[in-house]
């Protein structure tokens, strides 16, 4: 099941998703686009007699709870993200058949317009949201919920965690509480924070169904985050907005949803958000040192399906450690010595038994650092030395 990177593939391909249906049913990030500005929407209200008697019981704050708190506590850090950008030249083929065919078409320097959600991480000026949300846009203003509408600048965006930075000329700004996503577990409250469709300031609640999902089980393989998953409504215009906890605390940024199903939501854990914002802060751009393997977290059930499967070239003996699936043609792991079939099980003299460890370990220790990795190999144990490389390019991989 794949998800459509919403505007990380451009403007034009979630035009057309948005022409094709409002309310996509097929998988998206949750980001929307409208053309030549917002849509409209027609409401009817009707008075009519109560069916049931009023409860005789007063309207009170007694009534508040602890989403209410959190959103107190975060909400007017929350701001509307909005971009345009300015296509030339021919309307794409594509695009076409949405715009009314041939006398329906706008003239050359129609400008498409986009909205996503974003929050205020210090007074001074800096919102982080989503990198796709800003992808490729001419101009960024940012809308906060006391009517201000200030331009933006990108300070830097990284594709590979889909993190960007935003500033704003401003001071004293309200600003979010950071939590520790690295404590959040299963079963835990989750509640966003944002502007699906361009309804500002929507508050949906959940809880937190997952940890750790990888980029390639939703569907998003170029991305290196281990996504907090939530069934907290996440919807087109909600990217780059919060995921808070019970006590009004950043723990994600509201990323990705798959369509075609209910309560799939993504959000970026803030701790690997922080760490991409200080960078792009700093420099403008992300170092991503990379080893250049696919790998897979081993466990019994996952080396029986390994073992049994019938077109299986790989035989696994190890229960647990870091089995390596494929390594790339002249990566940091090939010039090592890493093979398929390995099964790395400890680096730095330190025990490994998730995927996740491992990529910590490499980003510790950075581009040309050095890991010393143990690993077992046709039943016997094997050390290499590797040293991690940047990470290409999309277009050079």
């Amino acid at each position: 099941m794949k998800v459509l990177l919403g505007l990380s593939r451009g403007f034009l391909i979630a035009l057309v998703a948005l022409a094709i249906s409002v309310f996509s049913t097929g998988p998206g990030f949750a980001a929307t686009l409208s053309l030549w500005g917002a849509p409209q929407f027609a409401l009817t209200f009707a008075v009519t007699t109560p069916l049931f008697a009023q409860s005789g019981l007063p309207q009170s704050a007694s009534e508040s709870n602890f989403v209410t708190a959190a959103v107190d506590k975060a909400e007017s850090a929350v701001v509307q993200v909005n971009v345009s950008r300015t296509l030339g030249g021919e309307v794409p083929e594509l695009l076409k058949p949405f715009l009314g065919g041939p006398q329906g078409l706008p003239p050359s320097g129609q400008i498409l317009r986009g909205l996503g959600s974003g929050f205020v991480i210090n007074p001074r000026g800096l919102i982080l949201t989503n990198a796709h949300v800003v992808d490729q846009a001419d101009t960024v203003t940012v809308t906060f919920q006391d009517g201000r509408i200030l331009a933006g600048r990108v300070l830097g965006k990284d594709p590979v965690t889909d993190v960007a930075v935003i500033q704003v000329e401003a001071e004293n700004l309200p600003a979010v509480t950071i939590g520790d996503s690295d404590n959040v577990r299963q079963g835990q409250w989750a509640i966003a924070i944002g502007n699906p469709l361009g309804l500002q300031e929507t508050v949906t609640v959940g809880v937190i169904s997952g940890t750790e999902r990888s980029s390639v089980d939703i569907g998003v393989p170029d991305k290196r985050v281990g996504f907090l998953q939530t069934d907290a409504a996440i919807n087109p215009g909600n990217s780059g907005g919060p995921l808070l906890n019970a006590r009004g605390e950043v723990i994600g940024i509201n990323t990705a949803i798959i369509g075609g199903a209910q309560g799939l939501g993504f959000a970026i854990p803030i701790n690997t958000a922080q760490r991409i914002a200080q960078q792009l802060i700093a420099t403008g751009t992300v170092a991503h040192p990379y080893l250049g393997i696919q790998m897979v977290t081993l466990n019994p059930q996952v080396r029986q399906q390994i073992n049994n499967a019938p077109n299986s070239k790989l035989r696994v003996s190890a229960d647990q450690g870091i089995l390596v699936v494929q390594v790339g043609q002249g990566s940091p792991a090939a010039k090592a010595g890493l093979r398929s079939g390995d099964v790395i099980q400890v680096v730095n003299g330190q025990p490994v038994t998730k995927a996740n460890t491992l990529q910590r370990f490499v980003d510790e220790a950075g581009i040309g650092g050095r890991l010393q990795v143990q690993v077992q190999r046709n039943g016997r144990e094997t050390t290499l030395a590797l040293r991690p490389d940047q990470l290409p390019t999309l277009q050079n991989r």
